[in-house]
């Protein structure tokens, strides 16, 4: 243990705290072209050659849409409170708009009643990056209509299942589905271009708005939030270039969302900064951007470490598979800094994780020390932020199973469990069992 001397228990944790954990529709699902479903940006972002590190695709991943029923057997022996999901557009709308693909919301509503029926809450995402294709032909997220369809995606999903679903989050990591896919190329739809990447961002976060909208209308039960990956930018140096550097990365990373959803603008300097490419921004918009949400979910894996020497690296850092810092105090301090800076909701870590080079041995669990130590070290960093006040309530362990890592294909695994992609086998791992633990005052298995 490196943050505390003691494990850690639930009685670490404030009243009610929910602990789950989480994957995304695209990177377990498979059966991509089963029950009506559309093709989606990652259907054809994996076909482009050279987009994906071992050149796979997310066609069968973890098969969990015929495996369903014997993932959720493996949440309920594991012990947790909830298990966050997200829904495919494309197996619900096909095309993005128009008519409703009822075997995709009947998948849907299968795997929620069996949460439910097995006592685990249900904690759904609308978008985690898989856009229907037919609406990437017609624009993208660039294009101002994509949001309106996708707040009319978001009504269909919650009349359906919003009085049995805890929590709804609009969108997953607008970050990623806009400066990482329309900026920097590495997800899809893989552009290059910083003018359409900053008209994405603001079109997802109108999109959020419209949707948080659509779904207050219908009035269920969920709880309404958005999920956020942010990274607190700490300075290499005192000086003054890489004081600049992390104004920019913090900027960046964090306030052109958490600005304009929790102060209704966006930020000065970084406005400034872009120039022309700045969105267009009509009149209403920051109204809507900035409703009201029951909860703000925090992806957090690691802190930028900003220098104006772009290649520094901090001395004596320990780095995971995915070549991320392992920085626990970064989630302290961030968590901190929003309840200090932004009048934010109450907060879910809805992921953290470390991806490792897990093996599979001769025994009946993989051993995976690293990713023990990971998890114990950025748990009681939550917990020292609820000790400072700051409203956290829940956290969910990224990933439930090893799955197709994006851009990385399959060579890096985050799971709890381990994924024999050949036989497609369910493996402990130490991992899984110490947060089974965790949760269950079980004692740790051992092979």
């Amino acid at each position: 243990m490196t943050r505390s001397q003691k494990p850690l228990t639930r009685q670490d944790f404030p009243s009610g705290f929910v602990f789950g954990t989480a994957t995304s529709s695209y990177q377990i699902e498979g059966a991509v072209h089963e029950d009506g479903r559309g093709p989606s940006i990652w259907d054809t972002f994996c076909r482009e050659p050279g987009r994906i590190l071992d050149g796979s695709s997310g066609d069968v991943a973890c098969d969990h849409y015929h495996r369903w029923e014997e993932d959720l057997d493996l949440l309920k022996e594991l012990g947790v409170d909830a298990y966050r999901f997200s829904l495919a557009w494309p197996r619900i709308q096909p095309t993005g708009s128009g008519a409703v693909n009822e075997a995709g919301l009947d998948f849907y509503e299968r795997l929620t009643d069996g949460l439910l029926a097995r006592g685990i809450k249900p904690y759904a995402t609308l978008y985690h990056w898989d856009l229907p294709q037919p609406l990437q032909d017609q624009g993208g997220w660039p294009a101002r209509e994509t949001a309106y369809r996708f707040a009319e995606y978001a009504r269909i999903v919650a009349e359906r299942l919003g009085d049995r679903l805890a929590s709804i989050a609009t969108l997953n990591e607008p970050w990623c589905s806009s400066l990482l896919s329309y900026e920097l190329g590495e997800h899809a739809p893989g552009l290059r271009d910083r003018r359409l990447a900053l008209a994405a961002a603001h079109h997802l976060l109108l999109g959020h708005g419209l949707a948080m909208e659509e779904m207050r209308a219908l009035g269920k039960k969920a709880d309404l939030g958005i999920v956020l990956n942010l990274s607190p930018a700490y300075a290499a140096s005192e000086k003054a270039e890489d004081q600049a550097a992390a104004r920019f990365s913090d900027g960046y990373l964090n306030r052109w969302f958490l600005d304009p959803l929790f102060r209704g603008e966006y930020p000065a300097d970084l406005w400034e900064t872009f120039g022309e490419q700045v969105p267009d921004v009509q009149a209403g918009d920051l109204d809507l951007i900035r409703a009201k949400n029951d909860f703000l979910g925090v992806n957090y894996y690691t802190r930028a470490y900003a220098s104006a020497d772009r290649q520094a690296r901090p001395e004596g850092a320990e780095y995971t598979h995915m070549d991320w810092e392992v920085f626990p105090q970064g989630l302290t301090d961030l968590l901190v800094r929003l309840k200090d800076d932004y009048p934010v909701p109450p907060i879910l870590i809805t992921e953290n994780g470390a991806a490792y080079p897990d093996e599979r041995g001769t025994g009946s669990t993989v051993h995976d020390p690293a990713r023990v130590a990971y998890y114990a070290s950025h748990l009681a960093a939550v917990a020292e932020a609820a000790q400072k006040g700051v409203d956290v309530r829940g956290y969910f362990a990224w990933s439930m199973l090893d799955n197709f890592e994006w851009a990385w294909g399959y060579e890096r695994r985050f799971g709890l469990f381990y994924v024999d992609y050949a036989t497609q086998e369910r493996i402990w791992k130490d991992s899984g069992r110490w947060y089974q633990a965790l949760l269950t005052g079980a004692p740790v298995a051992a092979d």
